[in-house]
């Protein structure tokens, strides 16, 4: 028998891998406009994320999601589990407005306001005030341990964790009041579901933002890999405009690129210095660009020095670069069929959620028949039935509420109810006795009745709800 031939070893260094080895990025620091307009969201988004839990409305949190309560309060508004439909709504928005912005103008979501992108910012900042800037980070890593590198090492990373450990402190305050949460702090006395968010969303701000950065966009996040369904040849993009740069070269300050047969690109490799993924944008559009224009700053500046006109690389679409179309053929055809659409339906839930909010009724009444007491007859020969009834105040005042019932001749409350007083954004239970005389329905049969329950100090300020009155055969 032929035995087959030994196949030869191959080398590891040939071998494929399903995974790309991570080479550390150095990210340079750089300034421009695009780049204040990141730096402005980063502090509008922290500002608000950090500040609001501090932020006091009618002698509560103004902005609590209180788990225990079940109840969320927001502003002047109180949301009960039954408002979950505003929920359903909100997200509902989240989505459209996700796919009109693409369509749009591409990843300006991840580019500028994503948490994954504002918290790198904020510790990529934080690096380069101690260890310096990118050509002396990269120096500093390469050098042998010290006392030095290891204090600044030691520094940074311990900075990294008290922003991680004050972000999961902040997190867990729109869930448990911060009033709690402060004196927890002073007395080291934290529940257990408490501390356990503090870490855990502390630790994976700290993983993503000071660790992982580039990678959870590139392998982690879900939107790098479906915006491309959500792109068309007019969404407006980071673009390199290859017919102008190319080829690229070298060359003096001041030559014009013609008389030494070169384009506009210099290969400074300064716009893949200062891209927060690594990526290098006169390749192509690539699913790692986030969409943040810090190539499009750092090229502007290069241009400037060799008195070159700015936007080598800049905001366009792919029909704009194929067709050498200005600023107006791009903004004329921003307003296309597909983003009407979505701008239509967007237009539209967002109304619908604002009339919803408008027109929220600040009281709601829930009634159930005592199934253990089904009909009785009682002094007088009148029928009664027994109703247990949830008055929900869901306004910001205390308030009184009176009831009534109607539905069948001769109704009466057995017991008068002259008022129900009802704190503020609380539930009173209450059980009220309802009589009719046998004569005035079908006996053996569910008879409809409604009870009406209404405000003393607001006639508008009412519900009417259906219950069923039983009377025996």
């Amino acid at each position: 028998m032929t035995q087959p031939a030994p196949q030869p070893a191959q080398d590891s260094a040939s071998e494929n891998t399903l995974y790309e080895s991570r080479k550390k990025l150095y990210v340079r620091s750089i300034s421009g406009l695009f780049t204040n307009w990141r730096w402005a969201l980063v502090w509008a988004t922290q500002l608000l994320y950090y500040g609001l839990p501090w932020v006091n409305w009618n002698g509560r949190q103004a902005v609590l999601f209180h788990l225990v309560e079940r109840k969320f309060y927001i502003f002047g508004w109180v949301f009960w589990p039954q408002d979950v439909f505003f929920l359903a709504i909100l997200l509902i928005i989240s989505a459209y407005a996700l796919f009109f912005f693409t369509a749009i103008a591409g990843r300006l979501w991840c580019g500028y306001a994503c948490p994954q992108t504002v918290y790198t910012e904020i510790f990529m900042w934080i690096e380069t005030k101690i260890e310096g800037d990118r050509n002396k980070r990269m120096k500093f890593d390469k050098a042998p341990m010290s006392a030095r590198k290891l204090g600044l090492k030691s520094a940074k990373y311990a900075v990294w964790a008290l922003v991680s450990l004050w972000t999961g402190f902040t997190f867990v305050a729109y869930f448990t009041p911060l009033s709690e949460l402060v004196s927890s702090t002073m007395t080291f006395s934290f529940g257990p579901w408490e501390i356990f968010w503090i870490l855990f969303y502390g630790g994976f701000t700290y993983m993503f933002a000071g660790v992982m950065r580039e990678q959870v966009c590139k392998y982690m996040c879900p939107y790098a890999r479906f915006q491309g369904v959500m792109f068309d040849p007019d969404t407006l993009v980071i673009t390199y405009d290859q017919e102008r740069g190319e080829p690229r070269g070298t060359r003096k300050k001041g030559v014009v690129p013609s008389e030494v047969g070169k384009g506009d690109c210099v290969d400074c490799g300064i716009c893949v210095q200062v891209c927060p993924t690594g990526i290098d944008i006169r390749n192509g559009l690539q699913y790692e660009c986030i969409g943040c224009a810090a190539c499009v700053d750092a090229c502007d500046q290069v241009m400037d020095k060799m008195n070159y006109p700015r936007g080598l690389i800049r905001y366009s679409t792919e029909n704009a670069l194929r067709k050498h179309w200005g600023r107006k053929e791009i903004v004329s055809h921003v307003m296309r069929p597909r983003t009407l659409i979505y701008g239509v339906i967007l237009a539209l839930i967002c109304i619908a959620f604002v009339w919803g909010l408008a027109t929220r009724e600040p009281l709601r009444v829930d009634i159930i028949r005592d199934r253990g007491v089904l009909a009785r007859e009682v002094e007088g020969g009148l029928i009664e039935n027994v109703y247990h009834l949830q008055v929900m105040n869901m306004s910001e005042a205390a308030r009184t509420f009176e009831v009534t019932v109607d539905g069948m001749e001769g109704i009466r409350l057995g017991e008068a109810l002259d008022r129900v007083e009802v704190p503020s954004a609380t539930t009173q239970a209450i059980t009220v006795v309802v009589q009719v005389p046998p004569e005035s329905g079908q006996p053996g049969t569910s008879n409809p009745i409604f009870f009406k329950v209404k405000a003393r100090d607001n006639d508008a300020v009412s519900v009417n709800e259906k219950s069923t009155f039983l009377l025996p055969r």
